[in-house]
Formats: structure tokens, sequence, C-alpha cells
């Protein structure tokens, strides 16, 4: 079948990657992909919100499965888009209906609250209403969470360690500080404990198929310093997230998630991304997305060790119950390399070298922000540029691996963190 996959990122080239590599795929465009891309498929120049050329791609291209990688197409309407234009395309994504899950954090946390799933108190204000919004930050125990109701490109969560700076930051998001994402701003008490991501393929009939479980790592700093960035490694498995854990995480979350979508009438298939933290082992729930995490998909596609594709098509024609999907038992770890400056501004256009010379038995580099410059070299052209991804018998055997790739591998400004999954190794050194 043809495999049309919209994104840019290094989610979308471990997806590419596992995609790719199947059978059932004979042909893969990825639009518009990035410099390492390309190894996989086809990359096609193009806005993944411009749905006109989309469906250009898919008429031109005989496109039979649409797989949406990135958020924006899917909270703008994608599905609907197709569902009248072509209804015979297989799409893996929700409508806007199910994509409001992470479109909205009001909207999410008001679906939590009917479905009785474990998160934290919250309460929602706008512009109008932002004296009562200071007072409810007044009655919270520092550090103060807030989060800007729409898309903001993973950057609209702040966590202030003063109420000062909580009422100040607050009144800034709601005069714009994120534009239109934060005309209305989510205040919730902030939950101590231990995060790990959680992925869920689900077909909008029941069918779904967890996916191994992984645990990112968001600060630009090691210990867990500095500001946020959209991730700067990930592990998978999670020592934490044990049967039992994951239990209470199927009968507390992920069912009632389900039978919620289903009350409301959405259709969902697709992935669903939740972002969980433990709080002395209890399992709450942080965030929805729709779509898969990123970096930890460039460790998630390594430990799938079946073909991902049948699953795919399964959740896109709802009728996912009878597809397995096997994990590899091994130990996968990402690695972010990226620019000097990020998160904050940074300069694009430095020339990659050594790529050729990474061992790509032990580790694959999947490209994030990268692209080809006019004399066809491979250059930087984000702020997270490659994540070196390795499986092993062990995270220490992982990280050895991506640690080798990595240092192998310059561009002037380089950085990674040197920290990735110490906080594991200390923790499952206690369990054992």
């Amino acid at each position: 079948m043809n495999i049309l996959l919209l994104g840019s990122g290094g989610r979308e080239s471990a997806l590419a990657y596992k995609i790719s590599r199947s059978p059932l795929c004979t042909r893969l465009f990825i639009a518009p992909g990035n410099g390492g891309t390309e190894a996989y498929g086809t990359n096609i120049i193009l806005k993944p919100t411009d749905f006109e050329a989309v469906a250009a791609v898919v008429e031109r291209e005989n496109i039979d499965l649409l797989v949406v990688g990135n958020e924006d197409p899917l909270v703008a309407g994608i599905r609907d888009f197709f569902a009248t234009r072509k209804p015979d395309l297989l799409i893996v994504g929700p409508g806007a209906d199910g994509a409001a899950l992470e479109g909205s954090k009001d909207f999410a946390k008001e679906f939590m609250t009917e479905m009785g799933i474990p998160t934290a108190a919250y309460r929602s204000f706008t512009a109008e209403t932002l004296a009562e919004g200071e007072q409810f930050l007044a009655t919270l125990n520092p550090p103060y969470v807030l989060k800007a109701d729409g898309l903001a490109a993973g950057k609209g969560v702040l966590i202030l360690p003063t109420l000062e700076e909580a009422k100040a930051s607050l009144r800034e998001m709601l005069s714009g500080m994120f534009g239109g994402a934060s005309a209305t701003v989510v205040i919730e008490e902030f939950l101590s404990g231990i995060e790990c991501s959680v992925f869920v393929l689900t077909d909008g009939h029941g069918g779904y198929r967890v996916l191994p479980v992984a645990k990112d790592y968001k600060r630009i700093g090691e210990g867990d310093t500095g500001p946020n960035t959209g991730g700067m490694g990930a592990v998978s498995p999670v020592v934490f997230a044990d049967n039992e854990f994951m239990k209470k995480v199927e009968d507390r979350i992920i069912l009632p998630t389900l039978e919620g979508l289903g009350r409301r009438g959405i259709d969902y298939r697709g992935f669903i991304f939740l972002g969980l933290i433990s709080v002395e082992g209890e399992p709450m729930v942080i965030e929805y997305n729709v779509r898969m995490g990123d970096p930890e998909t460039e460790a998630v596609m390594l430990r799938i060790a079946s073909d991902l594709v049948p699953a795919l098509v399964g959740a896109a024609k709802g009728d996912l119950a009878d597809v397995e999907l096997a994990h590899d038992p091994r130990a996968a770890v990402t690695v972010m390399a990226v620019s000097g400056g990020y998160p904050g501004s940074y300069p694009k256009g430095k020339l990659i070298e050594g790529l050729d010379s990474i061992d790509t038995d032990a580790t694959v580099a999947f490209h994030a922000g990268t692209t080809r410059n006019a004399e066809g070299n491979l250059v930087t052209s984000g702020g997270r540029v490659i994540a070196f991804s390795s499986l092993g018998d062990s995270v220490e055997e992982a990280l050895s691996r991506s640690f080798k790739a990595i240092e192998t591998v310059d561009f002037d400004g380089k950085y990674y963190r040197r920290d990735i999954g110490s906080d594991l190794l200390r923790l499952a050194a206690t369990i054992s």
C-alpha cells in the first residue's frame, strides 16, 4: 500500500523508519520530512495544515493510508476534511472532536473530571475572570502550574515558584503571551512524583493496544535544570511502570478514556498519549496528547518487535482487536543532540559531520532538525537536531551505544545531556 506520513521531526523519522520496514508498504511519502527521512521514503514539501495540498498528494500518489504525525492538522480537522473529500482514505488520527483532548486543556480537564480519571485539581480563567484566577492561586501551595488552553508549540506550560510570579505570569498569559492559545488559562495544583508516557493506539470501537512505556527528559540542563525543551532524551522501559502500576493505568485511565470518548460519540482512531505522573505509586494524568510523543517515539519504535503497519491499518479501519503488537524486551534509549542556544535562539545551517562513521547496527540516528543546503550537504535547521537511539540488553548498554554515536557526530554548538536515564537507574538500584 502507498502511505503518506505528515510531519518533519524526530517522531516522524522514527515512524518512517518503522513503516518503511513493513512488507505491506509499497511506497512511503513524508511531508514535509527532513534531511534524514529521505532514507526511508520520498519527501514532499508542503505544510501539513494545507489540506488542499495534502489532498493533491493523496490523489496524485494513490495514497491508501494517511498517518498524521503532529497535532496541528488533527486539531484543525484533517480527518473531517477527508471524510467528505475522500471517505475511503484510511487515516490514523482523530477528528477535531477527539483532537480537543490536546487542543484544549480546559476540555481535557473537564473530560477527566466527568469520567473520574485521576488528575490534578484545576480551574480555568479568562481575562474577564483574572481577579478570580489570582484568588484561586492564593489558595494553592507553591509551585504554581499555569497552562495555556490551546496549542502553544509545547511552550504553553509554566511552573512558577512564587505566588507573585504566578500572578504576573497569569496576567501576561491572558494578555497574549501565547497568542490566542492563552486566551483561557488553566491553573492546576502541582503534583509531586515521577513522570512517564503511555501510548495507546485505538480503533474507535473498543479495540486498543498499549505501546511500550517511556520516560522523557524535558529540561535543557543535567539534573533536570533550566528551561523546558521539546525533549532531550527518552528511556524505555520505565522501571516503576510494572504490571501492578499498568493495571491501575488501564483500569483507571485507559478504559475510562475510551468509554468517555464513546459516550460523547467521538469515533477516535489513532494514538492517545497519556502524560502520567506516579504519585506514591498511584497514576494520575498530567495531560493528553492526540499523537505520539517526541522524543519518546524514537525509543518506542525500536521496542516494537512486530510490523507496525497492520496495527495502523487496524486502527484506521476500526478493526484493531485481532492485531498483535509484540514488544522487544530489551531497553531502548534516545539521546538528543541539540543546537547551541536551544531552547532559546540558535543558529541554523551548521554543517553536520561524522554520521557516516556511526555503527548503524547499534544506533539509529533519527533526524529532527536537519536539511540539505544548496550544495547538498546535511546541515542543522532546528533546535533539536538528531535523536541517537539504541537498543541494549540493559539501559546502561543502550546509553553507552547512543553516547558513542553522538560523540562521533559533530556540528558547531552541539550539546546533549549526559544524564539521560540516570534517575531510573538510581531508582532501579533501590528497588533491587
